[in-house]
């Protein structure tokens, strides 16, 4: 499925809109239009290695200086978290044992399985595929110990005082999946488990961190489409679609407070990218330096 787990990482991406851009960074300043105060924007994936989970001085003080900081989703309400549990559930009481022949499905619980996970094969089964496979990118990853970029930011906003808020909730998150056939998540999911382990996967995956690393949107999405053209008709429904209804719901925000907003890294590159859509909106987005070490502060 090369990589049908890369776009639920790096953002659950068009090249040349970040042409302009002088250095390789994942932080953007907003300024301009109706905006008191300046807002950022922050590309994050959702599973790192705990290595490089650090976050630079100027990202710091940009969540110092805001007011609140937005994710996707609430990380910070349990209740909201519990309560979409069951929207990761597919529709109809199906399982993979009704998407799949024997062999196929067989393969599946014994990959699940002999990997070890915190859910049980038997819930895993009923939930959509593409969810599913997110549980299985930790052990593909090229390290032992991984965080969630998420949780490092929203501990830091914490420390600062911050309030935590989402652009939107896990409920419609979790239904996003719901307009890709089950069947074909299913089918992809066959597919990653038959590949898993093949050096091209492997070098796929660690391409992928490199360029999250070097800080690299283009690389970053090129990685994400290129390399897996069947999930490219749904780029629609899991980024460009949701793109828009954050922009049109950050314009009012940012105009009443400065905010940062951390989102998945593939949602900001692009003509159809947030980065972009701001733009187009009449807002200035502005790269800002993101080494973990940086010489100079904002």
């Amino acid at each position: 499925m090369k990589k049908i787990n890369a776009l639920l990482l790096a953002g659950l991406v068009s090249l040349g809109a970040l042409a302009q851009s002088p250095v390789n960074t994942l932080l953007w300043k907003v300024t301009g239009k109706d905006l008191v105060n300046p807002s950022y924007l922050y590309g994050t994936i959702h599973m790192i290695c705990s290595d490089d989970a650090a976050l630079s001085a100027n990202f710091q003080k940009a969540i110092r200086d805001c007011e609140e900081v937005y994710f996707e989703v609430d990380l910070d309400n349990l209740f909201e978290i519990m309560g979409a549990m069951n929207q990761m559930k597919m529709k109809g009481d199906t399982t993979l044992k009704d998407l799949l022949n024997e062999t196929d499905y067989s393969k599946v619980k014994e990959y699940f399985e002999s990997k070890g996970s915190l859910l049980p094969f038997s819930m895993l089964e009923t939930f959509k595929p593409m969810l599913a496979a997110s549980t299985l990118e930790q052990g593909s990853m090229p390290c032992e110990k991984t965080t969630m970029m998420e949780q490092v930011i929203m501990q830091e906003a914490k420390s600062s005082g911050k309030k935590v808020q989402g652009l939107e909730t896990m409920k419609y998150q979790a239904g996003i999946l719901d307009s890709i056939p089950y069947s074909y998540q299913a089918r992809q999911l066959v597919d990653y488990i038959s590949q898993a382990g093949h050096s091209e996967e492997d070098e796929q995956l660690k391409a992928m961190f490199e360029a999250y690393r070097e800080q690299d949107l283009k690389k970053l999405e090129t990685l994400m489409l290129v390399s897996d053209p069947g999930m490219a008709k749904f780029t629609d429904i899991l980024l460009f679609h949701r793109n828009r209804n954050w922009v049109e719901k950050l314009k009012p925000l940012m105009k009443e407070k400065s905010l940062v907003i951390a989102v998945g890294a593939g949602h900001l590159p692009g003509e159809k990218g947030v980065i972009e859509l701001l733009r187009k909106e009449g807002y200035k987005v502005e790269p800002v330096e993101n080494k973990t070490r940086p010489n100079r502060e904002i």
